[in-house]
């Protein structure tokens, strides 16, 4: 149910290819989630800039059904930039994160919705 969803306009091949199944585990620690649950996406390639400027950056989304809050999201923050700074090389000052806590009804999964699942 965790998706965390960056969109920068780094070229694919500057994009490790195993980068999504490095941060999976990094995502799932972090939110006391489990790893089959968890879904990491790059979006390369698109045009953008940050502050007037062409340098590598940015913009991600972190989705998750709870786990988020204000004090978790300093925590939430804190590795996944260290995570993009080390592994795509965008410095924590040319990347945004939103997080998103959607209730347990707003997300589908296996034919129906985790609201659902959980009765």
């Amino acid at each position: 149910m965790p998706h965390f969803r960056i969109e920068t306009n780094l070229s694919s091949d500057k994009i490790p290819e195993d980068f999504v199944l490095k941060a999976v585990p990094v995502l799932a620690k972090a939110l006391g989630k489990p790893e089959q649950y968890c879904v990491v996406s790059v979006i390369p390639n698109v045009a953008m800039s940050f502050g007037g400027t062409s340098d590598p950056c940015a913009i991600a989304n972190l989705m998750s059904i709870g786990a988020l809050g204000v004090e978790q999201n300093k925590k939430h923050a804190k590795v996944l930039f260290e995570l993009v700074e080390k592994e795509l090389g965008i410095k924590n000052d040319k990347m945004y994160i939103t997080f998103e806590d959607n209730p347990t009804g707003n997300v589908g999964f296996k034919g129906t919705t985790f609201h659902a699942i959980f009765g």
